[in-house]
């Protein structure tokens, strides 16, 4: 296995969260291409990609479509807008889909949204959905933001995580 990579809320097929966010897109079109493009000039086959929440607002068919283009073996952690069964995701190319939290390398919780994490913890948290908001920092000694609006729409290797955590 290659490396490991995040991103949170491609949205892909979600017109309105071009609005919504700012996106520097002129239509979904522009905005799924170029994430797609990011994706694989990043990511190689051999590579693991954990999508934290809200992948696609596509139907199956579309949705499929996308996930074979994107380079990788691709995780789902499920978020708010991922409303199908983890099956369904399973069944359009993910190779697991979780609707909870997950725990990564021991300690790494991977979740959509923010948890609370407190220096007396012995976990850091990978998150999305928050999008630009701007109560939530990037990153921190103990979370780290991979919404794909903070990271230039490309999914973000580990140790550039740990690295900007200034844990390594």
């Amino acid at each position: 296995m290659g490396k490991t990579f995040f991103i949170a809320d491609t949205h892909f097929g979600h017109n309105a969260i071009i609005g919504y966010e700012n996106r520097p897109f002129a239509d979904i079109e522009e905005m799924d291409e170029h994430i797609i493009k990011c994706w694989n000039d990043t990511v190689t086959a051999d590579d693991k990609v954990f999508i934290i929440g809200d992948f696609s607002m596509y139907g199956r068919e579309k949705t499929e479509q996308i996930c074979s283009r994107l380079n990788g073996h691709k995780q789902l952690i499920m978020g708010n807008h991922d409303t199908e069964s983890p099956g369904y995701y399973i069944s359009c190319g993910f190779e697991t889909a979780s609707p909870y939290p997950i725990i990564f390398d021991s300690f790494w919780i991977l979740s959509h949204e923010p948890l609370y994490i407190n220096s007396n913890m012995p976990y850091a948290n990978i998150f999305g959905h928050v999008h630009n908001n701007p109560i939530y920092s990037d990153h921190s000694k103990q979370s780290f933001c991979v919404c794909c609006e903070r990271i230039a729409y490309t999914p973000v290797e580990f140790d550039d995580i740990k690295r900007k955590m200034g844990l390594i």
